[in-house]
């Protein structure tokens, strides 16, 4: 009996160790469910699109997301854009589904992406709900101004799973654009007709990423118009007299011979900068929102306001800017468009 009641009183005494302390918690196993295939993202109109967790394929409807993918080093994964698509060179080579405006939806579902990218400025909403319709999700940008086209580019880079080459790529386009506003911020601006198109004379309205990159470069337009693509009265030009007409090419360094088609039409002749030759040629990057406008900005600065860039004014001055035959000149704006004209479609 001794003995009983001293292994009892033993037993009593180890219970208290192997029940559980009061207020802790019993261990949580691991749970064993996989990781969820989609997110969720918002995209620049306010939609919400389920996306997969890693995007490896992607398919461009606009020259400027594809120039934005190049940019962010992820153009391995891009498997198709469109006929328009032509910078960088590489581009071209990708698969081709057809133009921004009616691209191939069977061979874009052919092409099996991951997500769409499309913009509001150029592509259509029938697009989009065609893509949704089979079961393709889109993320759309929509960029007006030239912080927003950077904000975008990094934005874009987050979605895309490249957040750090979003950043990189944000950060270098603050700093240059900070870099240039250093130079010419206190400079007066420059009186400028950005031209789109010549015969009907077609410009550009206030509200535009291209008249805030004039306005980033040291100069303003004389258009005050709340249309994006304005038709615009040479009489009214001619009584505005800008300083410097503004055209934007993709071979301004090989225009040659037929600007001055321009000083033989009456209706031009009265304009100053006709008469003075006074135009400024640059990249159709800026017809683009893309990281490239930056380039675009910093080269129509040096033109502009050559005396804050002493080092490039010798090369870089505004003088006579010589075009292409009219006939050419027509054949190329026929090529682009489909970009710059038909930038009124909205999603």
């Amino acid at each position: 009996m001794p003995v009983m009641r001293a292994r009892f009183a033993l037993l009593l005494g180890l219970l208290p160790a192997c029940l559980p302390v009061a207020g802790a918690q019993a261990p949580v196993e691991q749970s064993s469910a996989p990781a969820p295939a989609f997110r969720e993202v918002t995209d620049e109109t306010g939609r919400t699109v389920r996306v997969p967790q890693a995007i490896n394929r992607i398919v461009s409807l606009a020259p400027s997301l594809t120039e934005t993918v190049y940019a962010l080093g992820l153009q391995d994964r891009l498997v198709g854009d469109t006929d328009y698509c032509d910078y960088p060179p590489d581009a071209q080579k990708k698969t081709k589904v057809g133009g921004a405006i009616n691209p191939s939806l069977e061979q874009i579902a052919h092409l099996k992406p991951d997500l769409v990218l499309v913009t509001k400025h150029l592509n259509t909403l029938d697009t989009v709900h065609s893509l949704d319709a089979l079961g393709i999700a889109s993320y759309a940008t929509d960029p007006r101004t030239v912080d927003e086209i950077v904000a975008s580019s990094k934005r874009l880079g987050e979605v895309l799973g490249a957040a750090e080459a979003g950043e990189a790529v944000a950060a270098d386009l603050r700093r240059r654009l900070d870099v240039l506003q250093q130079k010419i911020g206190a400079l007066p601006p420059r009186r400028v007709l950005f031209v789109v198109w010549t015969d009907p004379l077609i410009s550009i309205g206030k509200d535009t990423f291209i008249a805030d990159a004039l306005r980033r470069a040291g100069a303003t337009s004389i258009v005050d118009s709340r249309q994006d693509w304005p038709q615009v009265n040479l009489e009214e030009v001619a009584r505005l007299q800008p300083e410097v007409l503004v055209f934007a090419d993709s071979h301004s360094e090989a225009v040659p011979a037929s600007l001055d088609i321009l000083a033989t039409r009456p209706a031009w002749r009265i304009l100053e900068a006709v008469r003075d030759r006074k135009y400024a040629v640059i990249s159709d990057a800026v017809n683009r929102p893309a990281p490239r406008i930056v380039s675009a900005i910093e080269d129509l600065a040096v033109k502009l306001h050559p005396e804050a860039f002493p080092e490039k004014a010798a090369a870089e001055k505004i003088g006579i800017v010589k075009a292409r035959s009219e006939k050419t000149v027509r054949a190329a704006m026929r090529a682009d468009s489909e970009i710059n004209l038909e930038c009124q479609c909205a999603l």
